[in-house]
């Protein structure tokens, strides 16, 4: 005897199962929100945030894998009949910001971008869709993702240099581990001190890394600075020749240039033989990354052959440039409009921040709405989530309505989503796992380049830009 696949049951009725059910939990999932936002931890070291996923997981009787990428957590829930996967994301980890009035007093994290209310949107939505999984055609992942915030990159090096990690934020590294192999396509919900109740289709700058170290020679500053080579020197003269070029990018490639001097030597009386810029690129598309790299690189050389010093190079591919999927950001428009009426829903902007949901779009479609619920501004002391029910639980309605629509009805919105993308690209399916989708996008990026300036040679190791 064979089980019975339930009757098709309207994808309106199904929303009002889903939100009914999130509605039950309004005060859980409220209190879940709230008690994240006062345990910060950053990227790959969300231990504890983690574990509150892995209960929640587990209460609802969800199989999961923990400790991807360090501290992911990846839970699926099947549907009635096989199709394709959507997953929804919540992002780990907090910010560094030791003056924020909610950070952590010995780590210095807080979360002044909104993440714990993701989580809690994702774990709402999870919740939702519970109740309804039985009449969806396809399955529904959940991802608990680590390390979407570019910080403490020193110590992610040294992860990468003991095999730890593969890349310096969450979903590369979950992409190259293959995590993301059986998923078709993603979505997560963003808070955000903006005035609308709901902004869909917004596009964010993809990143690069560079560490850039300069070697020259030390000497006594007072009585023989001429022996000297001095470090610092060549590298406040890479900072004013980066300065230099920031007329010559076209406005509509977005491109933006952040440089610190972490290091600038080690004592006054002495000539520095050692400095180090940290500098991130960011720009609108890979062309125009590229584009912007090289031009921190010739600044780079330049600074050391002025003073005769050597530079080397280490350049990591940050974020891809992030674009959604525009079929997705129809279903979230549609959702948006019949949950918040049609005034509350903006359209999207280019942002030049930057996200690893860009990594994410580069293999698959994505959608990543921002919704409102915080006030200040984004990664500073005074940004805080004010009203959870806007951050956190209407986010998890919203994305559980847009899952049900995707996955209702033999899942023909997912099918047509997928058909669209391929249709844009112009190209027959590519049938590899996401892993190996993605290591082509960051072909070309990462890598290491050596500029003698003592002797006007240069040379560079694998991934030159």
């Amino acid at each position: 005897m064979t089980a019975s696949v339930p009757g098709p049951v309207p994808a309106a009725q199904l929303k009002e199962r889903a939100r009914a059910a999130i509605e039950a939990c309004r005060e859980r999932l409220l209190d879940l929100s709230e008690d994240l936002q006062r345990h910060p931890e950053t990227g790959f070291r969300e231990h504890r945030t983690a574990a509150t996923v892995a209960g929640w997981f587990t209460e609802l009787g969800l199989p999961f894998e923990s400790d991807l990428s360090l501290t992911g957590v990846k839970a699926r829930m099947p549907g009635r009949t096989p199709g394709p996967t959507v997953a929804v994301l919540g992002e780990l980890d907090a910010l560094v910001l030791p003056r924020h009035p909610l950070a952590d007093p010995e780590t210095g994290a807080a979360h002044a971008c909104g993440h714990h209310a993701q989580v809690a949107s994702m774990i709402g939505a999870a919740v939702g869709l519970a109740a309804v999984r039985q009449h969806l055609d396809g399955d529904v992942a959940f991802l608990a993702v680590p390390a979407e915030e570019s910080v403490e990159l020193e110590w992610r090096r040294e992860q990468v240099r003991a095999g730890e990690l593969k890349h310096l934020v969450g979903k590369a590294d979950l992409l190259a581990r293959g995590a993301f192999d059986d998923v078709d396509m993603a979505m997560l919900c963003h808070t955000s001190g903006q005035p609308a109740r709901l902004s869909v289709g917004d596009s964010h700058n993809g990143s690069v890394v560079k560490r850039i170290t300069f070697t020259g020679r030390a000497s006594h500053a007072g009585s023989s600075p001429w022996h000297g080579v001095n470090a610092l020197k060549a590298a406040t003269l890479a900072i004013s020749a980066i300065d230099a070029q920031r007329d010559t990018f076209r406005d509509e490639d977005a491109v933006r240039v952040n440089a610190v001097l972490p290091h600038g030597g080690d004592a006054p009386t002495a000539v520095p033989d050692r400095a180090e810029l940290e500098v991130v690129i960011r720009a609108r598309t890979l062309d125009a990354l590229r584009g912007a790299c090289a031009a921190v690189d010739r600044a780079a050389w330049a600074g050391a052959m002025a003073l005769g010093a050597r530079a080397t190079t280490e350049t990591t591919l940050n974020y891809l440039p992030h674009h959604q999927d525009p079929a997705l950001v129809e279903v979230a428009r549609t959702n948006g409009t019949a949950l918040f009426g049609p005034g509350a829903v903006a359209p999207g902007r280019h942002l030049g921040a930057s996200t690893d949901m860009g990594d994410l779009g580069a293999v698959m479609p994505v959608l990543h709405p921002f919704t409102a619920g915080a006030t200040g501004d984004a990664h500073s002391v005074d940004y805080a989530v004010t009203d959870h029910v806007l951050a956190a639980l209407e986010p998890a309605v919203l994305m559980a309505w847009c899952v049900i629509d995707l996955l209702v009805d033999g899942a023909a919105q997912a099918h047509d989503v997928l058909a669209r993308r391929e249709r844009r690209t112009a190209a027959k399916p590519d049938e590899r796992p996401a892993a190996d989708r993605y290591s082509d996008f960051r072909a070309g990026f990462d890598g290491l380049t050596h500029y003698d300036g003592t002797h006007d040679t240069v040379r560079g190791t694998e991934g030159e830009l």
